[in-house]
């Protein structure tokens, strides 16, 4: 009888909300080590059925993911340069794409693959499961992108969109840049919740639901870390005004009967 295969190590650097809801994910096919310097690594890591580890450990298993904040990118490149071993796979999932395939090409050698990645999901939209679900694959360098694109689709069940960086941001600009726009302003508003309800608002608040967690570092990376995003709010602030003048026109206009 021939010994059981050993599952392949994998690393993910961030165990914030993201990072703990993938390696809820991963770790049934994975020998996943967490790092993170917060001080519950060790009850976080148990809970996942994970290995809290350090930033080298996570580095050495070949495959490490960086969940942290796309403003943190750079510097968690840097750190993990000197640690990565030939031939190792980075992959991030970041809300944009531009920065950190730039940032990961700059700092990391030659002879390290890197697949950048943004699941169009997370803990609040796929609660109930990922199997479905969108996730955009951004190669960068080397050929490990198709390998893991099967992974993320066999396994994972989850649709893949290949694009570039820049197309995706481009997109992702509306996307997410508007309705995150549009929620978190909702959420300040710190609308009601009515009695007296219509379907498209009752679909309005679980949209708001939806981002309401997330943190600031989020929404600060969608909004201000998209080189396209400024187009996005200019376009959809020209169309606020634009409503609201039409809106003022027929309030001054007279003579015009209620309707």
């Amino acid at each position: 009888m021939s010994a059981p295969v050993s599952p392949p190590s994998l690393g993910i650097v961030g165990a914030g909300a993201f990072g703990r809801f993938m390696a809820r994910h991963l770790v049934p096919h994975f020998d996943l080590v967490l790092a993170d310097p917060r001080a519950d690594l060790d009850a976080i890591a148990g809970r996942l059925g994970a290995r809290a580890g350090t930033l080298d450990e996570a580095a050495a298993a070949g495959i490490t993911i960086l969940a942290v904040p796309v403003q943190a990118i750079g510097e968690v490149a840097h750190a993990l340069a000197t640690r990565l071993p030939a031939g190792a796979l980075v992959l991030d999932v970041g809300s944009v794409k531009v920065k950190p395939a730039l940032l990961l090409a700059e700092a990391l050698p030659e002879t390290v693959d890197i697949v950048c990645t943004h699941p169009l999901f997370g803990p609040q939209s796929a609660a109930d499961t990922i199997a479905g679900r969108k996730i955009t694959l951004c190669p960068v360098r080397g050929d490990r992108a198709a390998g893991v694109a099967r992974f993320c689709g066999d396994v994972l069940g989850l649709k893949v969109i290949e694009a570039t960086p820049a197309d995706h941001d481009r997109e992702l600009a509306y996307v997410q840049g508007v309705t995150h726009l549009i929620g978190k302003t909702l959420l300040t508003m710190a609308l009601d919740d009515f009695d007296q309800t219509t379907v498209s608002y009752d679909l309005l608040r679980r949209a708001v639901g939806y981002i309401a967690d997330d943190s600031a570092d989020l929404f600060r990376a969608i909004e201000l870390e998209n080189p396209f995003a400024p187009e996005a709010r200019r376009a959809f602030f020209d169309a606020v005004r634009q409503v609201e003048s039409v809106l003022e026109g027929a309030e001054h206009r007279p003579g015009e009967a209620a309707p």
